[in-house]
């Protein structure tokens, strides 16, 4: 990256990821320049701007776009926009940085990234766990031989606690929401695409989950080109913190990442072994991914580099979760061919 040189950038959106966006990007990326914030509700907006020393704050994000000093875009409005934005920003000529996913319809997205891909500007997709340390260490790992064929892939992901109701009901459900971050790291640490999803899955944390149409909790099997098998639990409620944990065992050997702790400290007495707690949630837990994607983002732009997260691989894990949504409502394996399928037919 180029010392001291800064790219004008703007956060759309100023939710509670807009806000941490906002926070590291002021804070902690002395590549950005954070110049613009923008959200309809324009209060919330001006709060966070007002708190992080934003000069400016607008409604309409179109605004923001008509900017001719803006280089980049930090998308994380709702999710029913990401698409919409993401094409009106490349037309616009900015550079696109979208929080996951994209989409839910693969019609929309693959509009959109023709459309990006013809204005010629970066588009990095926010799967952040890719950039934390410990899940690419394990990448590396696996990537460099040294466990050998991978075999069996297993990652865990439960959360502390349920969102709101009001969330679930436009969250695109668990495999879409939550799950969708492990489908991308499946294909990540194990470098093959996938090719088959089986899904079961229950409401075990709060009936008004399932009263909304979800479920809080699933076990999803993956089968990858490679041969190599794979297994994901989710929760949506799990009562000692937010569980992250990976595991790839090869015909050489095993790779693992662990569950950071708050602190490193134990108490041993007569009840027993005692330590701190995990992290609450994803904010606290993965802080270093979300500022490392974010540096990488720039750094692609100021080096005329491919982004680490392509619209592509942003792509995939829609069509797996829509594979597994498939799976669950049908109660058989489906493969991913036959979502690619449905949407060339348009069903």
């Amino acid at each position: 990256m180029t010392p001291n040189v800064k790219t004008k950038v703007a956060v759309i959106g100023a939710g509670r990821i807009g806000k941490m966006h906002i926070e590291h990007l002021t804070l902690h990326i002395p590549e950005a320049d954070l110049i613009v914030v923008s959200d309809v509700n324009v209060e919330a907006a001006r709060s966070v701007a007002t708190q992080f020393n934003v000069p400016t704050v607008v409604a309409d994000y179109k605004e923001v776009l008509a900017n001719p000093e803006l280089e980049a875009v930090i998308i994380c409005s709702a999710t029913d926009t990401h698409a919409q934005i993401s094409g009106e920003a490349a037309i616009a000529g900015k550079h696109v940085f979208c929080e996951k996913p994209i989409d839910f319809d693969l019609h929309r997205i693959d509009r959109t990234l023709r459309v990006i891909e013809k204005a010629g500007v970066k588009f990095q997709v926010g799967f952040n766990r890719r950039f934390d340390p410990s899940f690419r260490r394990v990448r590396e790992i696996v990537a460099s031989g040294k466990i050998g064929e991978p075999h069996i892939l297993r990652i865990t992901s439960r959360d502390p606690e349920p969102p709101p109701i009001s969330y679930v009901k436009v969250s695109g459900g668990i495999f879409l929401d939550m799950t969708i971050h492990d489908f991308d790291m499946a294909c990540y640490l194990i470098g093959s695409e996938v090719t088959e999803v089986y899904a079961a899955g229950g409401v075990m944390v709060d009936p008004q989950i399932g009263e909304a149409g979800d479920i809080d909790t699933a076990v999803i099997t993956l089968r990858f080109a490679n041969g190599a098998i794979g297994t994901i639990d989710n929760s949506r409620k799990a009562v000692y913190g937010y569980d992250q944990r990976v595991e790839v065992f090869g015909s050489e050997g095993m790779a693992t990442a662990a569950n950071p702790r708050v602190d490193t400290h134990t108490l041993s007495n007569g009840d027993g072994v005692h330590t701190s707690l995990l992290p609450f949630f994803f904010i606290e837990r993965y802080r270093e991914a979300y500022i490392t994607e974010l540096r990488e983002f720039l750094a692609c732009i100021q080096n005329d580099t491919p982004p680490l997260v392509t619209g592509n691989d942003g792509r995939i894990p829609v069509v797996i979760g829509l594979a597994a949504l498939k799976s669950y409502q049908e109660n058989r394996p489906v493969r991913l061919s036959e979502i690619e399928e449905s949407a060339k037919r348009g069903t």
